[in-house]
């Protein structure tokens, strides 16, 4: 990359790089009193500038951040280099400088002596066969002259763009017009301008089926416009863009498989309704941003939605989940078989993950992964039976009757635990010996305490030890070893004594 006196004429607007640290240019003229021509430029990190774009009073631009502008000189900017170049620079393509195989061709009717053409063929011939490209952080700011790229390097599939000096959307269709065999592009962290005007058409992303835009700056609105030239595009990434979802998708992104919009603190369960409708959806990332509720006022308890009918595949973590109402309504997503939710004030505190996990699983009928843990089906049946016992006595209080003619247990009740009927008809309501205080299923609750001393030894500190009494036959064979010591085994669990 090379610094250049020089100062394009549509500067304002402009990426750069500055010794590594990025900028969009704001201004271009003079500063008085110093004398000379400077650019105004607003950083990606606000800590690296000094103003907001003010000088001895005057305003000359406009910062997000108060400290987020800074005056440099044109020749200490990088404006960037074209697509191509970059290419050849990541990769070393470079023509090398030792000439050889001179060659005569016919260029019309006259008789031309080449110089290094063997090197220049297969130069091209490398570029031809290219069809993953990776160009982060390689100052990228433009296609370069126009064909160029089909002419080079046609059979391009996957590229990543991210973390370059592109600035315009425009800029993005130029490259990707020229490659027809283009099915995923990162552009992660381009601060692009999008245009609202005229979308780009549907030939020039044909084969587009990836598409990551985290931190471009993207709105939904421009999304939604740009996305009508996206007409087979199955993944979509739209983290950390401060979107809100503003408007139902309408004819557009009916392909689509997965939508990331984690870290979009705009977000919450109510815009969720404009994107349930998506057909085809069936993994959506919604972490770090703040969602508190998740409700699907279609159908009432027990039944299953119409909404999200595709939807497979769920991430909800870091979000601001605390009730467990939310859960309960994601039974109703008829689909849905993984589910990731951590990190929320449901989950988080003092409270027993393993508990949290039992409780989950029994709420949600269908689910078979949770925290990319997977759900055998012992572990089901004793996270439903336990949630039966556990509750047995709120259900009894609230009409709840071993005689099926007589189990009805009023509508709050219901809406609580929307699953304890169909626990009651699966394994059968609980007798009253059940109803007893039960302990909450944890595993501190379900530990049994072991007392180990070594006869040998009587003046070694004797061991107090907890495990799950399912390891208690395999512990068993080590106490019998001569010599090893002997167990004293607790009369309960440990946290019942």
């Amino acid at each position: 990359m090379t610094m250049s006196d020089s100062v394009p004429s549509n500067v304002i607007g402009r990426r750069i790089d500055v010794n590594g640290e990025l900028a969009t240019v704001r201004y271009f003229g003079n500063v008085p009193p110093i004398a000379g021509l400077w650019l105004g430029v607003e950083w990606d990190n606000p800590q690296r500038g000094k103003h907001d774009g003010s000088h001895e009073g005057t305003i000359y631009f406009k910062c997000r951040h108060p400290t987020g502008g800074s005056f440099v000189r044109p020749n200490r900017v990088n404006f960037g280099v074209d697509f191509l170049t970059a290419v050849k620079n990541r990769y070393g393509l470079e023509k090398p400088k030792e000439e050889d195989g001179n060659e005569m061709i016919v260029i019309g009717n006259k008789t031309v002596e080449t110089v290094g053409f063997d090197s220049i063929k297969k130069l091209q011939s490398q570029l031809n066969k290219l069809q993953e490209v990776s160009v982060w952080g390689s100052a990228v700011c433009c296609a370069g002259d126009r064909g160029k790229i089909a002419q080079t390097c046609p059979n391009i599939k996957r590229i990543d763009l991210s973390k370059n000096l592109l600035s315009e959307w425009d800029e993005v269709t130029l490259i990707a017009d020229q490659l027809k065999y283009l099915g995923v592009l990162n552009l992660s962290e381009n601060k692009l301008k999008f245009p609202c005007d005229s979308p780009s058409p549907s030939y020039t992303f044909s084969a587009l089926k990836i598409l990551v835009l985290n931190r471009t700056g993207i709105t939904w609105t421009e999304v939604l416009w740009c996305a009508q030239g996206w007409p087979v595009l199955e993944e979509l990434y739209l983290a950390s863009n401060n979107i809100t979802i503003s408007e139902r998708p309408t004819d557009i992104l009916q392909t689509l498989k997965l939508l990331d919009l984690s870290n979009n603190h705009s977000v919450d369960g109510n815009q969720l309704f404009l994107i349930a409708y998506l057909p085809r959806l069936e993994q959506l990332v919604l972490s770090d941003n703040r969602i508190s509720t998740l409700h699907f006022p279609d159908v009432e308890i027990g039944c299953k939605t119409s909404m999200f009918s595709s939807l497979q595949y769920l991430v909800i973590n870091g979000n601001q989940i605390s009730q467990w109402s939310s859960i309960n309504e994601l039974d109703k997503l008829k689909s849905l078989q993984s589910l990731s939710c951590t990190h929320n004030p449901l989950t988080e505190g003092n409270k027993d993950l393993q508990t949290i996990r039992q409780l989950i699983i029994a709420k949600i009928g269908q689910l078979k992964i949770l925290n990319k843990c997977e759900i055998l089906p012992e572990e089901r049946r004793g996270a439903e039976l336990d949630y039966r016992k556990t509750f047995g006595s709120e259900w009894k209080k609230a009409g709840g009757h071993q005689d099926p003619d007589k189990n009805k247990p009023n509508n709050e009740f219901i809406i609580a635990h929307p699953r304890y009927q169909l626990f009651c008809l699966k394994y059968g309501a609980p007798e009253d010996g059940e109803l007893k205080p039960q302990q909450p299923f944890m595993l501190k609750n379900q530990l049994l305490t072991l007392t180990i001393k070594c006869p040998n030894q009587p003046n070694q500190k004797v061991l107090v030890k907890q495990l799950p009494g399912e390891y208690l036959s395999s512990f068993l064979p080590l106490c019998a070893v001569p010599g090893w010591g002997w167990w004293e085994l607790s009369e309960a669990p440990s946290a019942q004594k």
